[in-house]
């Protein structure tokens, strides 16, 4: 990423009140299968939604994305919440990212899609950790026709992406929630590591 991207994603956020409102978190953070709250990492964070969400359910959460402006809502957010202790925050490139090995219990990346991250950060998962993602993909009947299609993914692509080692435990193809900007048609992939 480049000092380019911080400065658009700083702008929109600044810019678009609707993008700094409070959203309600993945639904499938309530998923039974979650292992119990230990130490989560949120990738592209944003405004952290997901983060303080976790938060609230005992884990401690490393808080990453590349807009200083996000992550001073998401810990005006988090100290809202009484969360703010449990959330470290972090600004990363993440074309660069290197996450340490086997460190994490649950790995969250949300409405960002970088497929050769999702390759490295697999292997920051423990045994029998989670990993969640869920994005955009490719439709015709996608509201936001001059999304770049690099970052957008093809049917049934996802499950694929973590590599070896990984259980499906969830995947499902469907429309996104009503609070977003643009009506896009999304994945989500929630699975866990079985093999280190």
């Amino acid at each position: 990423m480049s000092q380019k991207d911080q400065e658009k994603w700083d702008r929109k956020y600044l810019e678009n009140p609707r993008l700094r409102e409070a959203r309600p978190p993945l639904q499938w953070l309530e998923d039974p299968r979650l292992p119990a709250p230990g130490l989560a990492l949120d990738l592209a964070c944003g405004t952290g939604r997901n983060a303080v969400a976790l938060a609230q359910k005992g884990w401690k959460v490393d808080a990453l994305d590349l807009s200083p402006v996000a992550l001073q809502i998401l810990t005006e957010a988090a100290e809202a919440a009484g969360v703010r202790e449990l959330i470290r925050t972090g600004l990363i490139d993440l074309d660069r990212y290197e996450a340490p090995k086997e460190r994490y219990d649950l790995i969250l990346i949300a409405n960002y899609l970088d497929r050769e991250l999702i390759r490295r950060v697999a292997s920051a998962l423990k045994t029998g950790g989670v990993l969640i993602v869920e994005t955009y993909m490719q439709h015709p009947e996608n509201e936001k026709k001059d999304s770049n299609p690099d970052y957008l993914l093809q049917a049934e692509e996802l499950p694929r992406l973590p590599g070896e080692g990984f259980e499906t435990l969830h995947y499902e193809e469907f429309w996104n929630e009503g609070y977003e900007m643009y009506r896009m048609r999304k994945a989500a992939l929630i699975a866990k590591k079985i093999i280190s």
